[in-house]
């Protein structure tokens, strides 16, 4: 079964606003949907990647148009190739070279021949067979999911995941879901190794960073737990979770008025549920503290 999830769900695991969401769609960056699936998850986490290095949705869709035209067989740029920013410049990958998207220029000094290679016969034979091995471990990594949702046995979960990094060693879904599973088992060591590989795979991934934090502060590490949750925040501000622990800790170490910044903006984010009832309680102790303090 092909894994999907709501608009709101999607929304709320990326960390993207109904509205960015709107304007992508206008832009006809991505489609609109009311269920997205892994393919449109990668779409959308690569227009965060690029909106979060300040590239110009214009930008966006010259490239996209460029690599659609430049690359045969090449449907979807923002889920079958590997966009990032440089400065304010779109890069791809290909074959672990650097292209720039939209000029089709190799920045490394190649010559031409080796340019036309790349552009005429990677997109021929190349890209099928990628395709192809991505299909199959998104496949085991939705597996992998629908086995937890059901409780299946840990071993199988294991299996599915481990098959889905096989077949694609850059699936950080996959890398970050076998260390909580290693987590939630008390096998620190080998969790701590499974979210750092996602964070290496991708330095993007806030929730590899965030779960990174919590096995630290597991571990009553409390500096690199700060270091990894203030990472998950730089990726993604709105995170409420990461704003909740960074107050918790900052409140430990008896710095409150970066603890009333962090309680704040949680409860922005979260304004009713029951940890939001912690957190206004938590706020009103550091109020009342400062009272005191300044009488």
């Amino acid at each position: 079964m092909r894994q999907s999830f709501t608009r709101e769900a999607a929304r709320r695991l990326l960390h993207v606003s109904e509205k960015q969401l709107k304007s992508w769609e206008q832009q006809k960056l991505v489609q609109p949907a009311a269920t997205y699936g892994f393919r449109e998850l990668l779409a959308l986490r690569t227009l965060i990647k690029l909106r979060n290095s300040r590239v110009p949705p214009q930008q966006i869709r010259r490239a996209i148009h460029a690599l659609i035209e430049k690359l045969r067989d090449v449907k979807d740029p923002l889920t079958e190739l590997k966009l990032y920013a440089d400065g304010k410049r779109i890069r791809v990958e290909l074959e672990g070279r650097a292209m720039e998207a939209e000029s089709g220029q190799l920045l490394l000094d190649f010559d031409p021949g080796e340019l036309s290679r790349l552009l005429e016969f990677r997109p021929k034979e190349n890209p099928r067979a990628e395709r192809e091995q991505r299909q199959h471990a998104e496949h085991w990594f939705q597996r992998g999911l629908d086995l937890e949702a059901t409780g299946a046995p840990v071993q199988e979960i294991i299996e599915a995941y481990e098959k889905a990094i096989e077949l694609d060693p850059g699936s950080a879904g996959a890398l970050v879901n076998l260390g909580t599973i290693h987590f939630n088992a008390r096998n620190l060591t080998l969790a701590e190794r499974y979210y750092i590989r996602a964070t290496e795979t991708d330095p993007e991934y806030a929730l590899a960073r965030f779960d990174l934090g919590n096995l630290y502060d597991e571990r009553g590490d409390r500096a690199q737990a700060l270091e990894q949750y203030l990472a998950a925040l730089r990726i993604s501000p709105n995170y409420a979770d990461a704003h909740y622990n960074v107050a918790l800790l900052y409140q430990g170490a008896h710095q409150p008025m970066r603890a009333v910044q962090h309680w704040m903006a949680y409860l922005k984010l979260d304004p009713s549920s029951e940890w939001a009832t912690i957190a206004r309680r938590e706020l009103d102790k550091l109020r009342e503290a400062a009272v005191v303090r300044g009488r």
